[in-house]
């Protein structure tokens, strides 16, 4: 194959913390084969991993036997012992979710039991022990998940690059791939440059089903992007922990909630919008081609149609400040308008089907010669280490059969 000109064994397209996982997968588990990482950004993780609430799920929302499920709570421990083991800032904190209305407490009791399942060890709170954790929260019942943290994503992303042992190449922006089930797969980027591997690994995020329409293969989904838009607390003092409230389990979605970081500060978001460019982080970026892509897309009207009355709630909290802290003060009363401070939003790489469903699990698929992730939203950082190794798996057994 080195005679054929072939620049590498895998190549990874995607330099965020999902193909970084991946690529020291393949390393670890296959010493000596040569990886190359494509991002098309000039750094590591700079959109949905480096564009979130940096916190390490425990799992227990997650469906019990879902990769989601399984990846992230194993992937939890495991992320908690990689920042140890190469200095990323983080910590385990735990968490609230908090019923702050009476027709909630049911999905929070239903909530606990499928942590269980999930083998996370939740507490069940009534409204006055809610206090010893949180004084300025209010509710009506919560449960207590230790195993929560938070850390940073992008350091992690950083770490991984590094002990991969890849080559990485920023600044590659793919436009054409060109796979030959004989030979390989070549891709060429904006710049002009060719490069060659035997097995392709898309983890491009955002584009996933763009990259893998160019590659040839079907994704049978299309990525939808919802705009997730944040606040910082000016008054970081009226919040301890992790708090968050209990989720509708129609959507993926988890509400708004409110994050005290590895900087101390608290971050208050995010909502859910839809973004009118794959990374469309306000209003005024507008993409007409990847807008129109969304639009052409059966699955995006009949998710529309489905879930209008959802979506007409997050958009009012987008455009109003005032319906953003007015939904903040269900968890925590003492909030005022002016204690918001914008911060940087992140956009959601959200799969829908044909039929207007969400996808609601990681999803992974293989084409010759190709590794394609094609959802892997919230909770993928936390479970990139384990969502890696399975990449890996499959790219390391396409190169096996090639």
């Amino acid at each position: 194959m080195r005679a054929l000109g072939l620049d590498c064994d895998v190549l990874v397209v995607g330099g965020g913390i999902v193909g970084l996982a991946t690529a020291y997968a393949v390393t670890r588990a296959a010493p000596g084969t040569r990886v190359t990482v494509l991002e098309k950004e000039p750094g590591p993780a700079r959109h949905q991993t480096g564009r979130n609430s940096g916190v390490i799920h425990s799992g227990v929302y997650y469906r019990p036997g879902s990769l989601k499920a399984r990846y992230a709570v194993g992937g939890a421990a495991e992320m908690v012992k990689f920042c140890a083991e190469y200095g990323v800032a983080h910590a385990v904190t735990g968490k609230l979710i908090v019923a702050t209305g009476r027709e909630e407490l049911p999905r929070l009791h239903a909530l606990a039991q499928r942590g269980r399942e999930n083998g996370i060890a939740v507490r069940e709170l009534g409204g006055a022990q809610i206090a010893e954790h949180e004084p300025e929260v209010r509710g009506l019942a919560a449960l207590h998940v230790p195993t929560t943290g938070v850390c940073d994503f992008t350091g992690v992303a950083r770490r991984l690059a590094e002990a991969s042992g890849a080559e990485i190449r920023y600044g590659a922006h793919v436009e054409r791939v060109d796979r030959r089930p004989s030979l390989g797969v070549a891709v060429r980027t904006t710049r002009g440059d060719s490069v060659r591997g035997r097995v392709l690994v898309n983890c491009a995020g955002l584009h996933c089903d763009e990259l893998a329409r160019l590659t040839g293969d079907d994704p049978e989904a299309r990525i939808v992007p919802f705009r997730g838009e944040y606040y910082t607390l000016r008054r970081p003092e009226l919040v301890r922990g992790l708090v968050y409230p209990v989720p509708d389990p129609a959507f993926p979605f988890l509400g708004v909630h409110l994050t005290r970081g590895i900087d101390d500060g608290v971050h208050i978001g995010p909502n859910a919008v839809p973004a009118l460019a794959r990374e469309g982080y306000g209003w005024g970026v507008v993409r007409p081609r990847e807008l129109g892509t969304t639009l052409a897309w059966p699955g995006a009207w009949r998710m529309a149609r489905r879930h209008w009355r959802y979506g007409a709630g997050e958009l009012r909290r987008s455009l109003s400040k005032a319906a953003f802290t007015d939904a903040v003060r269900r968890l925590l009363p003492a909030v005022e308008p002016e204690d918001l401070e914008p911060a940087a939003a992140g956009v959601r790489a959200q799969a829908v089907l044909r039929d207007g469903s969400l996808v609601d699990d990681f999803l992974i698929r293989e084409g010759p010669r190709a590794v394609h992730v094609l959802n892997a939203p919230s909770p993928a950082a936390t479970a990139s280490l384990p969502i890696g190794r399975e990449v890996a798996r499959r790219a390391l057994g396409a190169l096996a059969t090639a």
